[in-house]
C-alpha cells in the first residue's frame, strides 16, 4: 500500500507528527512494534509522573499533623498499588493515543519496520510475517532505551534499567541510583519518600549536573535532608550480583568504597535506538551514533526523514513533538520557523522540582556576556508559606547591555507548571522590566517570577 507518509514509531515524536500530518491532508499510517504512545507514554513520563504523586500524597499524609489534620494510625506505602495505579494510568493513555489515530483516520501497522530504500519499509509481525509498504515520505522516530555501561551491566533482576524500575515485583529496602539526570533523581526521589534506603552516585561534582550550579547545590541539599546519601564526583567500578545483595565499589576522591544494596538502578542516559532500521542500505548517515539531519529533519536519504532521540539535540518528549511538527508542516508545503533548541525548557519532577530554560550563569559568563542576575526565594513568598513548601527560589539571569532573558532556573513546589512563562517571555524577546511591569496574581508561586526579574534590576520589594 502506498502513504503520502509512513512513520516508523508511535512515540511522543511519531504520533504528533502523524496526526498533523493528516489535518494537513496526507495519508499517514503509523508502523508500531510494541505500545502505541513509546516509552514516553508506557515506560517513562506518564507512569513515573503517577509514582511520584504517590510519593508526593504520602508525603502530605506523614505531615499532616503539620496543616491542622489529626489522621489515626501511621500512614504505609503500598507498593504493589502504586505499581498498579501508574500501569492503569498508562494503558488509558495508551487507549487515549489509539483513539486519536482513529480519530486521525490513520491506519496503525503492528510491527517492526525496516527500511528497504526506493521509499520502501518492510515491516515483520511478531508471528514472523512480512509485508512491504511504500511512501512518498517516511518518518524515523523510533526513539531511545537505558544506555547500558561495561562496568554496570543490566542483569534485569539486581541491576535494572528504569523499565525495570517502574515495575518492581516488591519494594527494594535499599537502593544504588547510579547517574542524577531527570530518571536518576526522579527515581531516587520516589523510592526514598516510600521508605527505601537511597543512595544517589554522581559521576560529575553536583547532581543534576546540567542545571545551574546554584539549583543542583539546592536539590542536593534537600536530598540530603530528606534521608538520600548523595555521591558527587563519584564513579562505579565495580558490581558482583552473586551474593543476596548487590556490591558495588564506588571511587571517590577518598578513595574506594565498597556498599551493597538489593537494587541497583542504572540512570546513565539513554541509547538511540538506531538499530535493524536499515539505515545503511538507505543511505542514512549516522553522527556520533545518532541520525545526521538539517534542521527540517530530512536524512541524507531522500524522502527519509527521522525526528526525538535518534537525532541530536534534547532527548525530551516535548522536543520530539515539536520536532515532528516542523517536519511534516515542511513536507506539506508549510514554511515552518526551525525549533530553537536554546529555548527548550527542561523539567525534573522531584520534591522540590527544578524546572529551567536556557543558559546557567556559567554559560553565559563563558559566552562573554555582561549579566544581570536576580533571585528570589521562596522563604518570602506567601503562597509557599502556606502551602507548607517554602525550600527553592526563582534565578533569572539577564544580559544587562539590552535586558534580554537568557536564562530561567526555578526550584520549588510545582516550578514545572511555572516555566513556561519564562520559554513564552524569550520566545517573545522580553526583557525584564516587561517582566517586573506584568502585574502577577497574588499570592502565587508565579509573583517569584515577577520579583526576581525585579531583584535584578534593584526593584524587590519583598526581600
Amino acid at each position: 500500500m502506498n502513504y503520502d507518509l509512513l512513520v516508523i514509531g508511535s512515540g511522543p515524536g511519531g504520533y504528533v507528527a502523524a496526526i498533523r500530518a493528516s489535518q494537513l491532508g496526507l495519508k499517514v499510517a503509523v508502523v508500531e512494534r510494541s505500545e502505541l504512545g513509546g516509552i514516553c507514554l508506557n515506560w517513562g513520563c506518564i507512569p513515573t509522573k503517577s509514582l511520584l504523586k504517590s510519593a508526593s500524597v504520602f508525603e502530605y499524609l506523614q505531615h499532616a499533623a503539620d496543616y491542622g489534620i489529626n489522621i489515626k494510625g501511621e500512614a504505609s506505602a503500598d507498593f504493589e498499588a502504586m505499581v498498579k495505579r501508574s500501569r492503569g494510568v498508562a494503558d488509558g493513555m495508551s487507549k487515549g493515543i489509539q483513539y486519536l489515530l482513529k480519530k486521525n483516520k490513520i491506519e496503525v501497522i503492528q510491527g517492526a519496520g525496516k527500511l528497504l530504500g526506493n521509499k520502501q519499509v518492510e515491516v515483520s509481525s511478531e508471528s514472523g510475517d512480512k509485508t512491504v509498504y511504500s511512501a512518498n515520505h517516511i518518518l524515523l522516530a523510533t526513539g531511545a532505551r537505558s544506555r547500558q555501561l561495561p562496568n554496570l551491566p543490566q542483569d534485569g533482576e539486581k541491576v535494572i534499567g528504569y523499565r525495570k524500575a517502574l515495575t518492581l515485583d516488591k519494594q527494594p529496602k535499599s537502593m544504588i541510583v547510579v547517574g542524577s539526570g531527570a530518571i536518576g533523581s526522579e527515581f531516587a526521589y520516589f523510592y526514598n519518600a516510600i521508605g527505601t534506603k537511597v543512595t544517589l552516585v554522581e559521576y560529575m561534582p553536583t547532581i543534576v549536573p546540567v542545571e545551574d550550579e546554584e539549583v543542583s547545590k539546592q536539590l542536593g541539599r534537600s536530598f540530603k535532608k530528606a534521608g538520600i546519601k548523595v555521591m558527587t564526583a563519584a564513579e562505579v567500578t565495580q558490581v558482583d550480583t552473586s551474593g543476596d545483595k548487590v556490591k558495588v565499589v564506588i571511587k571517590t576522591k577518598k578513595g574506594e568504597e565498597e556498599h551493597e544494596a538489593d537494587i541497583v538502578l542504572s540512570a546513565v542516559g539513554i541509547s538511540p535506538n538506531v538499530e535493524n532500521l536499515g539505515l545503511e542500505e538507505a543511505g542514512v548517515e549516522l553522527e556520533n551514533g545518532r541520525v545526521k539531519v538539517d534542521e527540517y529533519y530530512r536524512t541524507s536519504a531522500e524522502g527519509i526523514y527521522a525526528i526525538g532521540d535518534l537525532v541530536p539535540g534534547q532527548a525530551l518528549a516535548h522536543v520530539a513533538s515539536a520536532e515532528g511538527i516542523i517536519c511534516v508542516e515542511k513536507i506539506a508545503g508549510h514554511k515552518p520557523e526551525a525549533l530553537d533548541y536554546g529555548n527548550i525548557p527542561g523539567c525534573t519532577y522531584t520534591s522540590p522540582e527544578v524546572a529551567s530554560v536556557g543558559m546557567t550563569e556559567k554559560a553565559a559568563k563563558e559566552a562573554g556576556y555582561e549579566l544581570k542576575v536576580g533571585k528570589f526565594p521562596f522563604s518570602a513568598s506567601g503562597k509557599a508559606s502556606a502551602a507548607g513548601h517554602k525550600d527553592g527560589f526563582v534565578k533569572l539571569i539577564f544580559d544587562a547591555k539590552y535586558g534580554e532573558l537568557l536564562g530561567a532556573h526555578l526550584i520549588g513546589a510545582n516550578v514545572t507548571e511555572m516555566i513556561a512563562e519564562l520559554v513564552t517571555a524569550r520566545k517573545l524577546e522580553t526583557t525584564g522590566h516587561e517582566i517586573i511591569k506584568a502585574v502577577h496574581p497574588h499570592p502565587t508561586m508565579s509573583e517569584a517570577v515577577m520579583e526576581a526579574a525585579a531583584a535584578a534590576y534593584d526593584e524587590v520589594i519583598h526581600i
